[in-house]
C-alpha cells in the first residue's frame, strides 16, 4: 500500500496531495480502537434485528497469541533499574553533545539516536510499573518460593504463557465470544492472564453491548472457577452456565481442614453438568468459538507485529470486524436462498 500511494497514479489521484507512507498507515491501523469496537456492537445488533443473531447460546473460548517480544527481553527489577539509569544517561550524553554542536554534520543522526534513547527509557519505565504490579499480585497470593517478578523491555505489557504446542512464550490471551446459531463473534477481549474466571466479565460484555445477557453461556474446563460461577448466578441468574466438572485434586486429610458447602450456584452447575443435554452443548463450543479462533489464525493471527495492550487489542478488532463481515454476507445470501426456494 505504501508503494502504490508513491508510485500508482490512480492512489494518488484518491490521496489528492495528501501525504500517506507505511507509518500513516500502522498508526491509522492501531489508533481507532474505540470506533472499531462501536462497529463491531452496531454490526451485530443490525443482525439481531434481521433475526440472524440470537444470543440464545453464546460460547467462548481462549487463543494465546505470540507477542512481539523476545523471551530474553523479560528481566528481574534489578536489571531493569540498571538498564533503565544507563539510557537515561545515555540520552543525557546525547543532548549535550546537540547543544553544544547544533550545526553538526550529524545532527539529524544524533537526534534520532537520542530519540530512539527516550523510547528506551519510556519502555524500561512501563517494564518497571509491571513488575511492580506482577510483585503485589504475587505477595497477595502468598505463594512462597515463587520466582522473581519479571517483565518485558520492549513489550512490557506481554506475558510468558503456556502455548497449545506445550512451550512457554511471550504471547497475549485472545478471548472470543460466538453466538453459536449463526457463528458470528458478539464479544472479544485481550487479557495477560489465564482463562480462569473470565466468563463473568465476557457475559457482563455481552449485556453492556446489546442490552441482555446470553441465554446460555458455554466455555471449556480452563475458565471454570468456583467464585465465577457463584458471582455469574447472582448478577445474572436468567444465563445458565455450561463448563465441564473437573475432577478435584486428591488433598491430605487434616483434623483442622475445614471446607464450607459450595454455594447452590456451584451445586446447580454440576448437577446440570451430569445430563446428556449437557454433553451435546458441550460439544457446539468447539465447533464455534474454537471454529473462529482457528480461521484467525488461517488469516494471518499468528503473532503479533504490533507492542502494548492497546495496540494488540486494536489489531484483533480487524480480525473480528472481518469475520463478522464475511460471515454476515453467508447468513444474508442463505437466508435469500432459502427465501426464493420457499416462493418457487
Amino acid at each position: 500500500m505504501d508503494r502504490l500511494c508513491r508510485e500508482h497514479d490512480a492512489y494518488r489521484w484518491l490521496l489528492g496531495g495528501v501525504r500517506v507512507n507505511y507509518h500513516t498507515l500502522a498508526d491509522f491501523r492501531v489508533e481507532h480502537g474505540e470506533v472499531l469496537d462501536q462497529l463491531l456492537t452496531q454490526g451485530v445488533a443490525a443482525l439481531m434485528a434481521e433475526g440472524l443473531v440470537s444470543l440464545q447460546r453464546t460460547a467462548q473460548d481462549g487463543m494465546r497469541v505470540r507477542a512481539s517480544a523476545g523471551g530474553g527481553s523479560f528481566h528481574r527489577r534489578q536489571t531493569l533499574e540498571q538498564s533503565l539509569r544507563e539510557a537515561e544517561a545515555q540520552v543525557q550524553s546525547l543532548r549535550g553533545e546537540l547543544e553544544s554542536d547544533p550545526a553538526g554534520p550529524s545532527r539529524r543522526q544524533r537526534a534520532a539516536q537520542q530519540r530512539a534513547r527516550r523510547e528506551r527509557a519510556a519502555r524500561l519505565r512501563r517494564a518497571l510499573q509491571h513488575v511492580e504490579e506482577i510483585e503485589k499480585v504475587k505477595a497477595k497470593s502468598g505463594k512462597k518460593g515463587d520466582k522473581p517478578a519479571r517483565a518485558s523491555s520492549t513489550d512490557a505489557e506481554a506475558r510468558v504463557m503456556k502455548m497449545a504446542d506445550g512451550g512457554f512464550r511471550p504471547a497475549y490471551n485472545v478471548q472470543m465470544n460466538v453466538d453459536v446459531q449463526s457463528g458470528i463473534a458478539v464479544g472479544w477481549e485481550v487479557i495477560n492472564v489465564v482463562d480462569r474466571g473470565q466468563a463473568t466479565p465476557m457475559v457482563e460484555q455481552t449485556q453492556r453491548r446489546y442490552g441482555r445477557p446470553p441465554v446460555e453461556h458455554v466455555v471449556d474446563g480452563g475458565f471454570v472457577a468456583h467464585g465465577d460461577i457463584e458471582a455469574l448466578g447472582e448478577r445474572y441468574p436468567q444465563t445458565t452456565y455450561y463448563a465441564p466438572v473437573r475432577e478435584p485434586r486428591p488433598r491430605p486429610r487434616t483434623t483442622r481442614s475445614h471446607h464450607p458447602p459450595p454455594p447452590p450456584s456451584v451445586l446447580a452447575w454440576r448437577e446440570r453438568m451430569e445430563s446428556e443435554l449437557a454433553k451435546v452443548i458441550l460439544k457446539q463450543r468447539s465447533a464455534t468459538a474454537e471454529w473462529v479462533n482457528a480461521r484467525m489464525r488461517n488469516r494471518g493471527l499468528q503473532q503479533f507485529l504490533v507492542r502494548g495492550l492497546r495496540k494488540v487489542k486494536a489489531t484483533v478488532l480487524w480480525f473480528v470486524l472481518l469475520h463478522n463481515l464475511l460471515e454476515a454476507h453467508r447468513l444474508r445470501q442463505k437466508g435469500q436462498a432459502v427465501t426464493a426456494m420457499g416462493s418457487a
